[in-house]
């Protein structure tokens, strides 16, 4: 590619001279002394500051308005997003990879190798001595960011361009990079009926690439918590803030007495020890294998120690992981909780975030309150699993039942049981489990819905078989080595997190196309900006803070991008997704 150096006005007009239109891919690299584009087989390079580099890509943006081309939203767009900056479309390699190869891993130097189809486990490494190459003779040109083995040069794709000569070539290649893996995507089946341009791999590269971009300006923005309530939260919780580490301790130890005076003789015994809470609870006549909470709660009631216990570790929980040093680290002077956010995790592909941010306590819940002048928007799809899984397996008879705004009701008719009862056959039905209080429905479940049942089997014997799975919308969802000779129980665990992982995975597609419909919604919506911001995206929950004057249209903003959404993602399967959107002032006035 030659590259032509010129003035942001140039820029975004030669773009347009060369016959890129709307929605066409464009490469973006920044670099300490500017920016780089690629597209149409040329490189523009932008000399300047961080100020000239954002008004470069507004330009072109709002111009040309390309699918923006990097090798991750957090190296490229963080910066820009950080200015103020909304982005629109985007291909985000790493994100792609993931999808495309599994797990986590998205380092540059891995997507290359991915797309050439390289042995990932022979990337070179800064100050890696490589005896084939230094017999065979010079390494190339080091301005060049493949080396002549075809790997890209560690240097490179551990610190990106140092020059804007360099970010020519970062952007041209990454350009590349996006045309091999939308061709290696057209060769994975499409399962929607029909299949239809762009196929469902490709539209779910694009939606996993947004929500990269949208974990970005999660992590920007940061979700509105009002510290003053937060801390007296905390109070009520773990006590007052404790003055030093003396008074710390002594706090501790009081909230362990509450529990520890309940039984005779108890007072050495440490609370953090699951061996210890055996036996303790042993002494007043509960023997369980183990002390998890789950299994606590059916001995409410039993013993007064039992309530204390799991009181006591909703305690400790906030204590070490939600006290007051979370405040101090995590809080901002704006009033907003800020974390990472990954638009992806290693399994099936769901959104994480740090800082708590998506385990948040509902005993912290009434702190997330809006902004003055604002409301927050909450959005819950409802019972997503089994409606992805009627979409995913094809079950024509799972299908019909998702019309019904509860699909629990109308399964509970067909088994011949009660709601519950049905309610757990289904989920447990997902979750690899095969007796229990639902064995009845679960075996009805196979009259009732060969179809859907039969796909979980078969997503269950291919993981115990230790093959790859692959989620609806493409995902490779990898399956991890039982050493030999097999673990029976290893094995059986292996079948059911790949049983799992195509429906949660699925489902998480589903989700973020949802997610990132509604950020581009609240972009169209604003005059002078967008309407309102997402602020956290937890599973299958949306939360929006809004202006008041914009909270209806917010409202019917979420409901129309599910079916937007909904209609691309599964074309052809006749399933009805639905959402519970409620607009409040604090988090924990939402039901549900």
């Amino acid at each position: 590619m030659a590259a032509v150096t010129g003035t942001t006005a140039d820029l975004a007009g030669a773009l347009r001279s060369a016959g890129v239109t709307a929605g066409a891919p464009v490469g973006l690299a920044l670099a300490p002394g500017g920016a780089a584009l690629a597209a149409a087989g040329r490189t523009w390079l932008a000399p300047g500051g961080p100020a000239e580099t954002v008004e470069l890509v507004r330009r072109v943006a709002a111009e040309v308005a390309p699918r923006w081309v990097w090798w991750s939203a957090r190296s490229t767009a963080a910066p820009l997003v950080a200015a103020g900056l909304h982005l629109a479309a985007c291909w985000d390699l790493g994100a792609v990879h993931r999808l495309l190869h599994g797990g986590t891993a998205d380092d540059p130097g891995r997507v290359w190798a991915g797309v050439r189809g390289l042995p990932a486990d022979r990337l070179p490494r800064s100050g890696q001595l490589d005896l084939l190459t230094a017999a065979s003779g010079p390494e190339g040109d080091p301005d060049e960011p493949v080396r002549p083995d075809g790997f890209l040069r560690p240097e490179w794709a551990e610190s990106g361009p140092s020059t804007v000569e360099r970010a020519g070539r970062w952007a041209a290649l990454a350009l590349q990079a996006q045309a091999e893996q939308e061709r290696a995507l057209r060769l994975l089946p499409d399962h929607r009926r029909p299949a239809a341009e762009p196929t469902l791999p490709v539209l779910t590269a694009r939606s996993e690439s947004a929500a990269e971009l949208l974990a970005v300006e999660l992590a920007a923005c940061g979700l509105p918590l009002a510290r003053d309530v937060a801390e007296a939260l905390v109070a009520a919780q773990v006590g007052p803030r404790p003055a030093d580490a003396a008074a710390e301790a002594n706090g501790r130890q009081q909230r362990d007495d509450v529990v520890r005076r309940l039984v005779p003789g108890a007072d050495d015994v440490d609370l953090r020890n699951p061996a210890q809470v055996r036996r303790l609870l042993a002494r007043v006549g509960i023997d369980l294998p183990d002390t998890r909470s789950w299994r606590l709660e059916r001995f409410r009631g039993s013993h007064p120690v039992v309530d204390a216990l799991l009181a006591w570790r909703k305690a400790e929980r906030i204590a070490t992981t939600y006290g007051y040093q979370w405040l101090d680290r995590d809080v901002g002077a704006d009033g907003r909780l800020r974390g990472g956010w990954s638009g992806s995790d290693g399994a099936a592909g769901r959104m994480t975030a740090q800082a708590g941010l998506h385990n948040l306590p509902a005993e912290l819940r009434p702190a997330v309150v809006a902004e003055p002048g604002h409301v927050l928007v909450r959005a819950d799809l409802g019972q997503i699993e089994p409606r992805v899984l009627a979409t995913v397996s094809g079950d024509e008879a799972l299908a019909r039942a998702t019309a019904d705004p509860d699909l629990y009701s109308p399964v509970a008719a067909r088994l011949g049981c009660d709601r519950p009862t049905a309610k757990v056959a289904v989920l447990a039905a997902m979750y690899g489990q095969t007796s229990g209080t639902a064995g009845a429905a679960l075996r009805g479940l196979d009259r009732a819905y060969p179809v859907a049942m039969r796909y979980l089997r078969a997503a269950d014997e291919q993981g115990r078989a230790g093959r790859d799975v692959h989620t609806y919308g493409g995902r490779r969802v990898r399956m991890w080595p039982v050493p030999e000779p097999a673990d029976p129980a290893a094995v059986a665990a292996r079948g059911r997190f790949a049983r799992n992982a195509v429906v949660q995975g699925a489902a998480a597609e589903l989700f973020k196309m949802w997610a990132v419909t509604v950020r581009s919604g609240l972009a169209d919506l604003g005059a002078d900006g967008p309407a309102g911001q997402i602020v956290l995206c937890l599973h299958d929950e949306l939360l929006v803070h809004v202006p008041e004057q914009h909270a209806d249209a917010v409202v019917g903003l979420l409901h129309a991008a599910l079916a937007q959404a909904a209609g691309r993602w599964a074309a052809g399967h006749e399933v009805r997704f639905v959402a519970d959107v409620a607009t409040v002032r604090r988090w924990s006035d939402a039901k549900g």
